[in-house]
This record gives C-alpha cells, sequence and structure tokens, in this order.
C-alpha cells in the first residue's frame, strides 16, 4: 500500500512541502490527501515538474492526490542560474514617499522591461503587489505582452484570497510559495520591487 500524507487542513505551501519530502526520501509511490482544489493543483504542478505520474479521487470533499514513479530515484530538475533574473513585486507601489507617484513608476517600470531584449524568466506577485495583475489595466497589458513572450507570471494565490481578488485575476498563473520562491531561489538574479 503507497504511504498517505495527511495534508487536509494545512494552508499552502505545506502540502506541497510535504510531497517535496517524500520524493526526496526517493519515495517512488504515495498519496498526498488535502481538502482544497489549489492544493491539488499546486500537487499536480510538483508531480509534473519531479517527474512522477499524478491522479485525484475526490471524496467527500477531500482529495487524494497520487504520486507515482516507475521505480526510478526522482532528480530534482534546477534551472541554470546563470544570466537569469526574475522580478519579485511585493507591494502595489515603486518605492515610498507617495502612493501616486510609486504607481505611476511601476507602470513606467513595466513598460520599460517589457521594451527590452533580456527578459526576466518570472515576475512574481506577493501581499500587495497581488493588486496589480488584478487592477491596474496599463501593467495587465504589459505583463500579456512579457507573458506571450516566455516569461512566468506567477501570482500568490494565498494573497489573492486574503484580499478576496482571487476571481478578478486578468494575467498570469494563480501560485504558491513554493513555487514563487523555488523561481527566486534558481534565478542568477533577483529584482525586488
Amino acid at each position: 500500500m503507497n504511504k498517505l500524507v495527511d495534508a487536509k487542513g494545512k494552508n499552502c505551501p505545506i502540502p506541497v512541502i510535504l510531497a517535496k519530502k517524500e520524493i526526496e526520501a526517493g519515495e517512488n509511490a504515495f498519496v498526498v490527501e488535502v481538502d482544497n482544489q489549489t492544493a491539488v493543483k499546486n500537487l499536480e504542478k510538483l508531480a509534473a515538474s519531479r517527474g512522477y505520474a499524478s491522479s485525484v479521487d475526490e471524496k467527500d470533499g477531500a482529495y487524494r492526490v497520487a504520486f507515482s514513479k516507475d521505480g526510478e530515484v526522482c532528480q530534482i530538475a534546477e534551472e541554470e542560474q546563470g544570466d537569469s533574473w526574475v522580478v519579485f513585486v511585493g507591494r502595489e507601489t515603486l518605492g515610498s514617499g507617495d502612493d501616486e507617484l510609486g504607481a505611476n513608476l511601476m507602470k513606467m517600470y513595466f513598460y520599460t522591461i517589457a521594451q527590452e531584449k533580456q527578459l526576466p524568466s518570472a515576475v512574481l506577485f506577493m501581499n500587495g503587489g497581488v493588486k496589480i495583475p488584478v487592477l491596474n489595466d496599463q501593467v495587465v497589458e504589459h505583463l500579456r505582452d512579457l507573458q506571450s513572450r516566455g516569461v512566468e507570471v506567477l501570482v500568490c494565490g494565498t494573497c489573492l484570497n486574503f484580499f478576496g481578488i482571487a476571481d478578478k485575476l486578468q494575467v498570469g498563473t494563480v501560485s504558491n510559495m513554493y513555487d514563487i520562491t523555488q523561481r527566486m531561489l534558481y534565478a542568477g538574479k533577483v529584482v525586488s520591487l
């Protein structure tokens, strides 16, 4: 029987971290039980990124995400650091002093990087920064342009839920602490706004 990891009631990114520990321990088959769709999606992403097959069974509001691998020890795929860089956005404005000026500077920043040839590999939004891909139409257009050119746009799902705007996201992928920190960890450079 496969090992069962009970992650019900645990917030992001705990279910992903528990699954990652099983992978790093060399487990080829295990099941993580969670109680929300966001955790299911995050676990499916983890499985795919680590070379595991995954399947999901739902019963009475609980989801069982099964991980399986055909006997091979999982190798963690790490991105090459090199010249890669990511942008981390933790607030709605750029700099401090005046919020109106800061909002305008944020718009100009994304316009400027969208004009460049060397693009970041990812743009990561957390805390108040998640309001930008929801509410700032000018920046949303620049983010869509960046995304169409291969830039990954990740937006913290816990933060979106905290502000009550999860259903209004205009661009990007709802993500989690684990994925966002992994992008930062394996980037050659992190630009924090």
